[in-house]
């Protein structure tokens, strides 16, 4: 038989995909290790927000800003450590509990920490103290109950399997059922960073912070839906549109970063209200007709 037959080649090349297809299936154990450092970086952000917040005063705000960006940038870190899991077929349960528990530290103590010192505790003693004792003991509540509702937003995500928000959206769209962990504490770090980290100095308006905390914390355990981004994919026919839409919004991040961040969050907490508020609108005037 001539060397290099069709006989002799076939065997091999069947060998040589399926080792291949076996390699795509099967990441190197290394590759692992990849999705976790970003859950890391999570982590660290939430801990060295904490360290700041503490250490913030109405002389020295430069912490609660360094706190709320930290924030920010953990936002980033959460956003990544799950896409490059799918795209590097490395998702494992342990890499979930990891990213749950990070969520819990970065995205709910650190943002109720921060949120407390900088709304309340920084108050001054002697403006209206009655009113500010009232105030930071409500304040405390609140925050706690902030962390609360993001713990209880990532449990039910744990356990939920296809969730339908309960004002569903266009059909084939991919939905958060409730304003997702992250973004709830990107309101709290973007307000902040918007005020260049200037704690709340009078009681009344620790009145609105208490009801902003209070309303993203019931966005966070509701069934509204909320834009998940799941949609954009960088695999699409025009990724370069799309690569320079996300540079033009970095570039204006870098240079703008207090107007960006607050529209950004703020805007993503109100399409969840408008959504909501446009469907009970749309089907009240299904009933009428």
């Amino acid at each position: 038989m001539a060397e290099g037959s069709p006989i002799d080649r076939i065997p091999g090349g069947a060998t040589n995909a399926a080792t291949e297809e076996r390699a795509q299936r099967n990441p190197r154990r290394g590759m692992y290790v990849l999705p976790s450092l970003f859950t890391a970086g999570n982590i660290a952000a939430g801990y060295y927000a904490i360290m700041q917040a503490v250490q913030g005063s109405p002389t020295q705000p430069e912490f609660f800003n360094r706190a709320a960006l930290a924030i920010g940038f953990a936002v980033l870190f959460d956003g990544l450590d799950g896409r490059i899991a799918r795209m590097t077929n490395t998702s494992s349960d342990f890499g979930k509990e990891l990213d749950s528990l990070a969520d819990v530290v970065t995205f709910g103590v650190a943002p109720s920490v921060l949120a407390y010192i900088w709304g309340f505790r920084m108050l001054p003693l002697l403006s209206y103290p009655a009113l500010r004792e009232r105030v930071d003991h409500i304040g405390i509540f609140i925050c706690f109950l902030f962390l609360i509702c993001g713990a209880s937003r990532l449990a039910r995500f744990n356990i939920s399997v296809n969730p339908q928000p309960r004002n569903p959206g266009r059909p084939g769209s991919k939905y958060f059922v409730g304003m997702p962990i992250p973004a709830g504490a990107g309101v709290m770090a973007a307000v902040i960073h918007f005020f260049d980290g200037h704690p709340i100095d009078d009681p009344r308006m620790s009145v609105l912070w208490i009801c902003l905390i209070a309303g993203t914390g019931f966005l966070m355990v509701s069934n509204w839906r909320f834009w998940s981004g799941k949609e954009i994919r960088f695999g699409d026919r025009h990724p370069f549109q799309l690569l320079a839409l996300l540079a033009l919004i970095g570039v204006l991040l870098v240079m703008y970063s207090e107007w960006m961040l607050i529209i950004l969050a703020l805007g993503y907490l109100v399409s969840g209200v408008l959504a909501r508020l446009a469907y009970s609108w749309t089907r009240r005037h299904r009933h009428v007709v």
